[in-house]
């Protein structure tokens, strides 16, 4: 049975349109009348609205579409993509953090390291997987198996899709921000190569801890920054309902942040977004990923480490100018 249609505020145009197709289609079959010139009419309308729609939509509305709940999520894409995927377990020091996963895979032919946040299709898998919000030991995982890539020559494949580290007490007690830290540093020096991608959410350091990579890739829809539009809203305006205003100034969408340079490359998604169809979302996916490892692979150690270190240097770059008084 299919799962309901969950639809956006903007999308509401579109599906009046829908409703209005069907009802014509419905009449035809019951009165046993042509009307294929007024279905192609309308058709033609969806088409035209569709392209309109998603061809023109605000930051707020990217982020809306970034947190789809039937958006293709980091095992999908692994499942598309990668053979022989073996899921490996536990930070060695307190738990297996269910929401950031990792393992050895095969992608077109090569040994990978792929290390993925994963949020829940339903309201259990969500409280198994928190939403898709590491804790420290999910981050401490994800450098477990870096090292572990590192020692055996394999590159890293890292999928983002989180609003942010868990930020609960016991996340705190443990040491969030230190893990988050940790990870920072020690993949600033890995000596393998290394691809990020923002698949979905991109929220803070919660992103960030698994984001310090030789390439960054976003998809279309997708989102990063360094806080989420409601928060931001709540911090500046102090009503979360500024979050349209705030996604416009954070400049959190992939148009924005591959002008910044802070992502390599955005992935094209199908008319609508990636959910409407997920096998072409990976196809595009799977092609940007095997030429930018492809490129990665033929530099040395010490070629990726000094690349690295040059590429998180010069973000945030700017400069002072001292106004003469008139």
């Amino acid at each position: 049975m299919d799962r309901p249609a969950y639809l956006l505020e903007f999308e509401k145009p579109l599906r009046e349109l829908e409703k209005q197709l069907e009802a014509l289609h419905q009449q035809s079959l019951e009165n046993n009348i042509d009307m294929s010139a007024e279905l192609a009419t309308i058709e033609a309308k969806i088409e035209t609205t569709k392209r309109e729609i998603y061809s023109n939509l605000t930051p707020w509305q990217r982020v809306q579409v970034a947190r789809h709940p039937r958006r293709p999520y980091a095992l999908d894409y692994v499942g598309a993509m990668f053979d022989d995927f073996q899921e490996l377990h536990g930070d060695r020091q307190f738990n297996d953090d269910r929401a950031l996963i990792g393992g050895t895979a095969f992608f077109a032919g090569r040994p990978v390291m792929v290390i993925a946040q994963q949020k829940g299709r339903d309201t259990r898998e969500n409280i198994v997987r928190n939403f898709g919000m590491p804790q420290p030991e999910g981050y401490r995982k994800a450098l477990r198996l870096m090292k572990l890539a590192e020692k055996f020559g394999l590159a890293v494949v890292t999928f983002i899709d989180t609003p942010g580290a868990y930020p609960g007490v016991e996340s705190e007690a443990r040491h969030v921000s230190e893990a988050i830290a940790v990870n920072l540093r020690e993949m600033a020096l890995l000596k393998v190569p290394s691809v990020a991608v923002i698949v979905g959410e991109g929220g803070s350091g919660g992103a960030l801890g698994i984001g310090v990579t030789d390439r960054v890739l976003i998809f279309e829809n997708a989102y990063y920054s360094v806080i989420s539009p409601e928060g931001c809203a709540a911090i500046l305006w102090k009503d979360r309902a500024n979050a349209p205003r705030a996604a416009e100034a954070l400049k959190l969408n992939a148009a924005n942040l591959l002008e910044l340079e802070v992502v390599d490359e955005v992935i094209p998604e199908p008319l609508g977004g990636a959910h409407n169809d997920p096998a072409a979302a990976a196809n595009a996916l799977k092609t940007a990923l095997l030429k930018h490892l492809d490129q990665l692979a033929e530099k040395s150690a010490q070629q990726l480490l000094d690349d690295r270190y040059a590429r998180y240097r010069e973000l945030g770059e700017y400069r002072e100018a001292v106004t003469k008084p008139a």
